[in-house]
């Protein structure tokens, strides 16, 4: 994996945001590194490709995406194309603001530990096994995939980001998010679920330990 290369973000035309972003590199849990992008980003398989990103997961409940080019294994029914993708694929599908249950941000934490945990068996039906880096996107890479990504770094590098402030601050920054949209980036609704699922994570672990 090229890291010098990901250190150097590509960058939309007429747009103030990366085309995709480093967000921490070699996390000591699972030694892969997070990307966070918007639709253009998450969108891009050759981007993808150059940054080692063998997995996507979608914050956005309005947004998908059409991994699937192998026309061998690919089928069509009633105008439906499906068959194993050219990454693997997982779906938050959380709101941008208001409307979520309050479940869904725990799911979404549980759902990121998943992509990076899960062992697909050596069977030709699962032919996407590689365990590279992990992007997480929604449609602008603003404030869905800022909020799980923040919760995922506060809970598994606790020492690091002790407080879930501290894991958007970084996040923000390496985001390159402008201050004057800190107030939205994430939206208050899904900073606060966020909070509250870090306490109900911490008390589940806490009770399974």
């Amino acid at each position: 994996m090229q890291h010098q290369e990901q250190k150097t973000p590509q960058v939309l035309e007429n747009s103030e945001l990366p085309k995709l972003s480093l967000i921490y590199e070699r996390h000591p849990d699972y030694g892969v590194d997070l990307f966070i992008s918007g639709k253009e980003g998450a969108s891009d398989l050759g981007l993808l490709r150059r940054h080692g990103i063998t997995t996507v997961v979608n914050c956005a409940v309005n947004l998908d995406f059409n991994y699937v080019r192998q026309s061998q294994v690919v089928s069509d029914h009633e105008g439906s194309v499906y068959g194993p993708g050219e990454v693997r694929y997982y779906k938050i599908g959380l709101i941008d603001g208001a409307g979520n249950p309050e479940t869904q941000m725990v799911a979404a934490h549980y759902i990121l530990r998943a992509a990076l945990e899960q062992i697909l068996p050596n069977k030709p039906s699962y032919p996407r096994r590689e365990r590279g880096n992990v992007l997480i996107n929604c449609r602008g890479g603003r404030s869905r995939s800022v909020a799980v990504v923040a919760l995922f770094l506060h809970l598994t590098l606790p020492d690091e980001f002790p407080t879930l402030d501290a894991a958007i601050a970084h996040v923000r920054t390496h985001r390159e998010l402008p201050e004057n949209e800190w107030y939205k980036a994430p939206k208050p609704v899904l900073a606060d679920a966020a909070r509250r699922a870090s306490g109900w994570i911490k008390a589940i672990e806490t009770d399974q330990s």
